[in-house]
């Protein structure tokens, strides 16, 4: 009885959301068919001789109280941003680490002189490659296959240059956008900060206005992408209208390869890789092919257990790395929660919303013997992009959120063809789903991202125009996407 109850349920649940969604307008109906009604009782005449008995006095102050209403909605309204176009670091074959180079390189630096990795910490990076969901086909950048790595500034530069250069270009081909009608300009890289810094060098190379406003934020882990499109949107709010903000997403690899053996710090190794993305915005509508509805952003920073889950330190031999605590999933799921408590009313359907309210109150009453209700998000969003920050990560957010393996596909893909590209690997995922030619205009899409502090930030986008074509970092790959990922891939 049990089972069969649950699936009448299930069956009488698409009605309860028209009803609930639609309540307006299930409303306003029957009003309407009573108003008609009532009309056609007291006649043409009478109804004629009512109007008339309105004085004109009212009917201007009616009239004056609805437009000063709108006319102070127009005005005081943000404005809305759009996504004009986006591109992302396309990798290039010489970069590419098959995990038997990976592992033979790190072998090799077993030898170098200064390094403390050694063979057992060689066996138990072989255990996170086979698990990690990574393919083949990953990059790192030039300085990472030296015997030693380069570590240096010079090398350092030359991956920024090769990354954001080459995903700036492929963006102002592809909007046909000069440089210097880019009026703002963010970019977000956590863990190489130079002097002069990101933004100098963008504004160096392609000679943009000496008055454009510019900031480069460091330290904010892989969820500092949309960070960056929160601030260039509030730029932009204050900004004339149609003034455009370039947005640059990207992690620098090079200075940052651990040559320790603490096992916290070695799962970065095995996981991130080049990548970097450009995205154009806009209050202009012209062109544009997404809207952004919300930006949603939570910190649990005020926890030292939050705070030091993601930790950039040196190690007992003094080797600097990144250390990932192994309470990081637990945190992350916290963190999460909090996003989703904050973005769930602002994009959530009324039914959903109602649903939850009451899982909440029961709870409360019932002193917690109800099971919470989890919200389906799929009534909010046809599309995911989880960042890509690891198998764990996938795996444990399509649990939390009830998401089907479709709804993460994209994710698994990316992290499977480009790694854990921090910041950027959102991009990646969205070009994935457009490449596959699933998009479709008003669908609605929600990134999320993690990083260190800890972070979780969303956003909320709603497609104006899909794209045409599969150009873009999947052009030479999407026909042998999707792939079977197995648990433990054997090499």
């Amino acid at each position: 009885m049990g089972s069969s109850a649950a699936h009448q349920l299930k069956q009488l649940k698409p009605l309860y959301q028209h009803v609930v969604n639609n309540f307006v307008a299930v409303l306003a109906a029957p009003l309407a068919v009573a108003a008609v009604v009532n009309a056609a009782r007291v006649g043409p005449d009478e109804l004629l001789g009512r109007l008339q008995a309105l004085r004109a006095v009212h009917v201007f102050f009616a009239v004056f109280v609805a437009a000063a209403a709108v006319t102070l909605y127009v005005m005081l309204r943000p404005r809305s941003v759009y996504l004009v176009d986006y591109a992302c670091f396309r990798t290039r074959p010489n970069c590419r680490v098959p995990f038997a180079t990976f592992l033979e390189h790190a072998k090799l630096v077993t030898f170098v002189e200064g390094a403390s990795i050694d063979e057992r910490s060689v066996r138990f990076m072989t255990r996170l490659l086979e698990r990690s969901g990574l393919g083949e086909e990953t990059c790192l950048p030039p300085a990472h296959h030296y015997i030693p790595p380069y570590r240096n500034m010079e090398a350092s530069r030359a991956e920024v240059e090769l990354v954001i250069f080459s995903a700036i270009d492929d963006l102002l081909a592809k909007t046909g956008i000069s440089p210097r009608a880019i009026d703002i300009l963010v970019v977000n890289c956590s863990l190489f900060a130079p002097i002069p810094s990101f933004t100098d060098m963008i504004i160096h190379r392609y000679g943009m206005r000496p008055d454009i406003r510019n900031v480069h934020l460091s330290g904010m882990g892989c969820s500092a992408g949309l960070i960056s499109v929160g601030l260039a949107k509030n730029f932009l709010q204050v900004a004339p209208k149609g003034a455009h903000a370039l947005v640059v997403s990207t992690e620098t690899i090079t200075p940052n390869y651990y040559v320790g053996k603490e096992r916290a710090m070695l799962l970065p190794n095995c996981l991130f890789r080049m990548g970097g993305a450009a995205v154009l915005l806009s209050t202009s509508r012209a062109r544009a092919r997404f809207r952004l509805a919300r930006v949603v952003r939570t910190l649990t920073g005020a926890q030292d257990s939050a705070y030091r889950c993601v930790f950039q330190e040196e190690d007992g031999e003094g080797h600097r790395g990144i250390n990932l605590s192994k309470d990081l999933m637990t945190i992350a799921g916290d963190a999460l929660k909090a996003n989703i408590t904050a973005i769930g009313p602002l994009v959530l359907p009324a039914s959903e919303q109602l649903l939850f309210a009451l899982s909440f109150i029961a709870r409360r009453v019932l002193n917690r013997r109800v099971k919470p209700y989890l919200p389906d998000f799929r009534t909010a969003f046809e599309h995911f992009c989880i960042h890509a920050g690891g198998r764990a990560v996938i795996d444990e957010l399509q649990r939390s959120l009830g998401l089907s393996d479709q709804d993460v596909e994209a994710s698994r893909m990316a992290l499977h063809r480009f790694g854990n590209t921090s910041s950027s690997s959102v991009w990646y995922e969205l070009a994935y789903i457009e490449a596959k030619g699933r998009m479709r205009r008003g669908d609605r899409v929600w990134m999320i991202g993690f990083g260190s502090g800890f972070k979780c930030n969303s956003a909320a986008w709603e497609c104006i125009a899909p794209a045409r074509t599969a150009e873009g970092p999947w052009a030479e790959s999407i026909s042998r996407y999707p792939v079977d990922i197995p648990e433990v891939l054997k090499h």
